[in-house]
């Protein structure tokens, strides 16, 4: 499931316009980023949690070379 589909499952499920569904939806992910940003999590009981994770580098390679 994509942005879009989140957009027009919410539409159906509410009843809102598709264009009110796209502006919740680009609200609630502007806000989850904002908070992530910020250097706090998001927690949604029932859902799961956002945090943003700090991992080690991969070694990379150049398809073309090998």
């Amino acid at each position: 499931m994509n942005k879009n589909d989140i957009v027009n499952q919410l539409s159906d499920r509410t009843g809102l316009s598709k264009a009110d569904s796209q502006k919740a939806v680009d609200g609630i992910f502007d806000l989850i980023t904002d908070t992530l940003k910020s250097g706090e999590e998001v927690r949604v009981s029932g859902f799961g949690v956002f945090v943003v994770s700090q991992r080690a580098g991969g070694k990379g390679r150049n398809p073309q070379t090998g």
